[in-house]
């Protein structure tokens, strides 16, 4: 996502207008979850995704009238079961989409998001807010602006404080969503660090957990060597990976930002996995395990020379003790602490 800013600040600053479309609501098998964007030029190359097939066709075609209005519009998508299954799954899904018209000789629009680029590399939060009147989605006006975390107002919004408050605070605001008041229409999207999940395995505990991370935004890539068990069917919004073999994590675009969850299906497989996360920069290392499979592996890479000070920074048995028991049960404990991680993160 960041790179997608990056490019989006490159095109403005060289005064091009461009159309910044966003998936901000999304049900069932949608292509892509909410959040997922992608920048359509005035030459008709794209940046990003919104997930292919006939979704990322019919946003392309209308984002070409988008330039030619120069007015923001929302895109409805309802993906028949033929329409879901040239996508690879396995029911329709629906959602929504802002196509955002962004004027490169509005300079509002290039510092917005490049303070978004400072929010991100700081590490800090703040709120995205577009609002779309009721007449504005038939395209007739639009503002947006960035909330910092300090109540700092980037653009040009007008509002009442009360609302603004409200559309930028509470437990339900860690997701891109719309709101309203009256006849104005509000898309609040969270501005946070993208953190990946990596999911080692792709069983029924795995198959559970990427259900909650989706939710709780982390982008969640699946990883397994069987193509039976990491598949659309049984992964409908994660990014999928079938590897040779579990010898992969060179190939991963592996930082501080990345957590990586082993949940595979045997000890060997959870050994090579773990061998190879201690040799990354990854923020959150967790392996699903009792003490006793645990203590035994860790023995085994000491006397490899693994540092104690390594091992000890891995989450073993992973997950917050609730005492779990069902792979659903399991998942929300897992969660539960990929959550707790990635606060303690934010608030370094």
């Amino acid at each position: 996502m960041k790179k997608l800013y990056q490019n989006l600040v490159k095109l403005l600053s060289a005064g091009e207008n461009v159309v910044l479309a966003t998936i901000f609501h999304s049900a069932g098998s949608a292509p892509r979850s909410a959040g997922a964007k992608m920048i359509i030029c005035a030459d008709d190359s794209i940046i990003g995704t919104v997930g292919g097939g006939r979704v990322e066709a019919d946003t392309i075609e209308l984002a070409k009238k988008v330039l030619v209005n120069r007015q923001s519009v929302i895109l409805p998508f309802d993906l028949t079961g033929a329409d879901a299954a040239g996508s690879g799954m396995i029911c329709g899904g629906k959602g929504e989409i802002l196509l955002d018209y962004l004027d490169a000789a509005n300079s509002d629009n290039r510092l917005i998001y490049e303070a978004i680029l400072a929010t991100m590399d700081k590490a800090q939060k703040a709120w995205l807010m577009t609002e779309l009147s009721s007449q504005a989605v038939a395209g007739q006006t639009r503002q947006q602006c960035l909330v910092k975390q300090d109540g700092t107002i980037i653009g040009n919004f007008h509002c009442e404080p009360e609302f603004m408050e409200k559309m930028s605070s509470g437990p339900a605001k860690i997701s891109i969503h719309a709101d309203a008041n009256e006849n104005r229409i509000f898309i609040v999207e969270p501005i946070r660090t993208i953190s990946t999940v990596y999911l080692f395995g792709a069983g029924h505990v795995s198959q559970q957990i990427a259900k909650l991370t989706e939710m709780v935004g982390f982008v969640t890539v699946v990883i397994d060597d069987r193509p039976a068990f990491a598949n659309r069917e049984r992964f409908p919004q994660s990014e999928i990976m079938v590897v040779d073999d579990f010898e992969c994590m060179a190939k991963l675009p592996i930082d501080k930002d990345s957590y990586l969850v082993i949940v595979t299906r045997g000890h060997l497989h959870d050994r090579t996995v773990l061998e190879q996360a201690l040799e990354t920069e990854a923020g959150y290392i967790g392996m699903i395990g009792s003490k006793k499979k645990r203590d035994h592996l860790y023995k085994i890479l000491q006397a490899q020379g693994v540092g104690a000070a390594k091992l000890q920074q891995v989450y073993s048995p992973i997950g917050i003790d609730i005492y779990a028991e069902t792979p659903e049960e399991i998942a929300v404990s897992i969660v539960a602490e990929l959550i707790k991680a990635r606060v303690e993160r934010e608030n370094v």
